[in-house]
């Protein structure tokens, strides 16, 4: 069988990567391939964080003082009250730290590795700078990493650029630049991206906090999370009742002994003034409305670390948001369909019949893409197909893969021949201008379909061109090159708006809450995708011009902009601390 044919083939072992013993040592130098990442909090620091409340400590001191004076029902209750109130806080927080701590579990990758000669598989927490690892199609990259093998790969590097589309990979030829994540033809792959196609070999570079994902968390476990609105006010107001009533206590106790010379009754009376000056039903109320709330929406499958993040989510005035993943559904689809000039775009409900003229585009389409797809965009035609073809006469269950040739950098087309019964077909898909080639198309062809392609392109889609040729014999030829291909159209891919998405927008403008996108993706792509969500987006700013602006440029547009394109993440960060600067 050819080697290619394989799902999940593995590159041959051109070294014996390192020995176990240099494995060992390098993680005792380097430390673990993991994260930095906060410490669960245990039950008493739960309790002492929640003692901390102003709200509580205002409803404890009441108690207290009542206990003093002697009304000892009165204390009784109200402490009763504030333990209660803690121990629905440590039930829900603690909850909340075991789904953490069950999620980290269930995210810690294993990886293959080359080691004295021999692939064997480890916890991915014990890569260490210099391993080799084999890369397959549905893996973690478990560390930063330089390609020095490669076939067909390519990679979804979404969480760190924000890119819906995988990209291409290609080996390093020399040097050990460490490059940053995105775009096509890098030679680097980065901890945490996913590999979607093809196979690879990769010297690792930077494990842990070393990491570019690990440089991220770093530099967010610098920021110190700020008092919300409600402990700053509560503080306030506990501030302001403690003033007055120690205040007027002692005011009257003084008066109160200098005009009756009964000073014991003056203190007396002083204290039962500040009492009743004590608001202590507010803030039982409020700790338990939190932790009510906190409860709510774990029933919804959101996990709220602590009780004060219910409050904080009533106070936002600037919604930020991602789009790959967040607004859109991160799971690519065909979006549009050109053939002879001609456009049509599915339906996003009910299916109509798919025009008979681009029956032969999908199913060569389809072709043109493994029969057990994993990349996304294969997965895309196939999901085409299943909708339109399935159970037709452009079905073909019973053809063969036979042959396939990959993409190279050379020439950015693959193509698949199948055994149909009484011949060979070759489908073939890639980019336009290299689909052009392999069709020999003439010079007005290649126009028209270049306008086509820029229409497309306008609408933020990612375009392929599709071709089809037959085939006589077995003996196939030894590049794609010499195929007789016929072109047969254009598809446009996009990552689809979430179908709730709009609703929710337009619910935030209601509540006079503003909606800013901030993603990593192209300018077009994110200016598509937030009209299709109904975000306001009369410009867009890009990483590379807010890199260039000032502090009074950048507050000055950061005040009238709602879409900012291509950020890295630092950026995010940068652009969160100035929305809240602004206030």
């Amino acid at each position: 069988m050819n080697p290619l044919l394989d799902p999940r083939p593995i590159p041959a072992v051109p070294e014996p990567g390192l020995t176990a013993a240099d494995a060992a040592e390098r993680l005792h130098r380097d430390g673990r391939n993991e994260l930095p990442q906060e410490r669960q909090r245990s039950i008493p620091r739960i309790v002492l964080e929640a003692v901390r409340e102003p709200m509580l400590q205002l409803l404890l001191g009441a108690g207290v003082v009542y206990l003093l004076i002697g009304d000892l029902a009165e204390a009784l209750i109200l402490l009763a009250f504030a333990m209660l109130n803690v121990v629905l806080v440590v039930v829900q927080e603690s909850r909340t730290e075991r789904a953490l701590a069950a999620l980290k579990d269930l995210t810690s990758p294993t990886a293959m590795v080359i080691r004295d000669g021999a692939r064997q598989r480890i916890p991915g927490a014990d890569i260490v700078v210099g391993d080799i690892v084999v890369l397959v199609e549905g893996d973690r990259v478990p560390a930063d990493a330089r390609l020095i093998e490669v076939a067909d790969l390519q990679a979804d590097e979404s969480m760190l650029t924000g890119e819906s589309v995988p990209v291409r990979k290609m080996a390093a030829v020399t040097g050990t630049a460490d490059m940053r994540p995105g775009g096509d033809d890098s030679a680097n792959v980065w901890s945490g991206s996913l590999i979607v196609r093809g196979t690879g070999l990769a010297r690792v570079l930077a494990t842990g906090a070393r990491t570019e994902i690990g440089r991220i968390g770093t530099s967010l476990g610098a920021v110190e999370s700020a008092p919300t609105p409600l402990q700053i006010q509560t503080r306030r107001l506990v501030t302001i009742f403690a003033a007055l009533g120690i205040g007027s206590s002692v005011v009257l106790a003084i008066v109160y002994g200098l005009l009756h010379g009964e000073w014991v009754r003056g203190i007396l009376a002083g204290i039962t003034l500040a009492m009743a000056t004590l608001p202590e039903e507010f803030p039982l109320v409020l700790t338990v409305f939190l932790v009510l709330g906190a409860w709510r929406i774990s029933q919804n499958k959101v996990l709220a670390r602590r009780p004060a993040a219910i409050e904080a989510l009533g106070a936002v005035s600037v919604l930020c948001t991602d789009k790959t993943g967040t607004l859109t559904v991160n799971r690519m689809s065909v979006a549009a369909l050109v053939a002879d000039g001609q456009s049509w775009t599915p339906a996003t409900s009910a299916a109509p019949e798919l025009p008979e003229r681009l029956h032969e585009l999908v199913e060569t389409s389809i072709l043109a893409s493994r029969p057990d797809p994993f990349d996304p965009m294969e997965r895309a035609f196939s999901d085409l197909g299943d909708r339109f073809l399935r159970r037709t006469e452009h079905d073909h269950p019973e053809w063969v893969l036979r042959q396939l040739y990959p993409l190279q950098p050379a020439l950015l087309a693959m193509t698949e021949v199948w055994q149909t019964g009484s011949g060979f077909v070759a489908a073939a898909k890639g980019a336009p201008e290299a689909i052009a080639e392999l069709c020999h198309l003439s010079a007005e062809k290649i126009e028209a379909a270049r306008r086509d392609v820029a229409t497309l392109a306008i609408q933020g889609l990612r375009v392929l061109a599709v071709a089809r040729a037959s085939w006589p014999t077995e003996q196939f030829p030894p590049t794609q090159r010499d195929f007789a291909f016929r072109f047969l159209g254009l598809v446009g891919l996009a990552d689809p708006l979430r179908p709730e998405v709009p609703a929710a927008v337009q619910a935030c403008a209601g509540g006079g809450i503003r909606v800013v996108m901030i993603t990593g993706d192209h300018p077009a792509t994110a200016l598509t995708i937030a009209k299709q969500a109904g975000i306001t987006a009369g410009t867009v700013l890009t990483g590379t011009e807010m890199a260039g602006l000032d502090d009074a440029q950048f507050k000055a547009l950061l005040a009238e902009t709602n879409v900012f394109a291509r950020i890295m993440p630092e950026q995010k960060l940068r652009l969160v601390q100035a929305f809240a600067a602004s206030g």
